[in-house]
Order: structure tokens, then sequence, then C-alpha cells
């Protein structure tokens, strides 16, 4: 499981991260981050002016990121996360993930059939039309003119 707290380090303090630190780690950039943090997803502490990103931001924005690389919507990652404040066991959470997880790969079944179907019918118009240029005495490719 993932916690989402660190440890103290040998002075007691928690490790915590700067906006800039976060966005290179995570290949993101700083407007990304203060966007997630506008949506609720990341809650840093405030330092004057600086933003104070914590474990426990990082391990969500990492959640996050991998939300998002899986092709779920900001709203559903964020209930995810939510999840974590309502049952330590992560019960509930694991539940929600493996519903969507599901309904994910089913939505992307249909889209690998339909690509499918597209990559053939494009390779037998193509075939189609390399066969009518051959006939009528054509190149198929201008790089292959002479």
């Amino acid at each position: 499981m993932l916690s989402m707290t660190d440890p103290p380090d040998e002075a007691g303090e928690e490790r915590t991260f700067t906006i800039s630190e976060l966005a290179d780690t995570f290949q993101v950039t700083p407007r990304t981050i203060r966007f997630y943090e506008d949506q609720g997803l990341l809650s840093p502490r405030r330092d004057g002016l600086n933003r104070v990103y914590s474990h426990r931001d990082r391990a969500r924005l990492t959640l996050i990121c991998r939300g998002k690389r899986l092709g779920f919507s900001l709203a559903e990652i964020k209930d995810f996360l939510d999840l974590y404040d309502v049952d330590d066991r992560q019960i509930e959470q694991m539940r929600f993930a493996l519903a969507h997880g599901r309904e994910r790969m089913a939505s992307l079944e249909v889209q690998l059939v339909d690509v499918q179907q597209t990559l053939s019918e494009l390779r037998a118009l193509e075939s189609q039309i390399v066969e009518h240029l051959k006939a009528a005495g054509a190149a198929p490719d201008k790089s292959s003119k002479k």
C-alpha cells in the first residue's frame, strides 16, 4: 500500500518539496501543479508566498499522474483520493479503483476493436489504390517516380 506520509528525518522533520522539485520529478509544469491544487487534489501548506508540499502531496501527485496516464478524469481521480481520508484500510478506495479500472478496460477494449477495424479497412483501401495505380502504369508513391 502507498503510505501518504513520510516518517520524520533525523532532525524530526518531515521531508518537504517545492513546486519546482515536484514539477521536475513528475515532468509537469508548475502551472499544472497549481491547477491540481485549485481543483482540490493537492493541499500544500504555505510559507509566506511559497507552497510547501509534503510527502502526502507528492504521493497524491503520483496517483494523479498515474490516473491521468490511464485515462481517468480529474473528478474520478479526486473521488479516489478522497477515499484515503474515509478508510485507513483503503477497502472502499480499492473497490472504487477496481470498478473504475474495469470500466476503463472495457472501454479500451471497444476502442481497440474499433481501431483494428479501421486499420483493416485502411489497409484494404491502400491495396486497392496501389493496384489501381499499378494498372494505370503509375508508381504508387511519388518517391518511386523516376
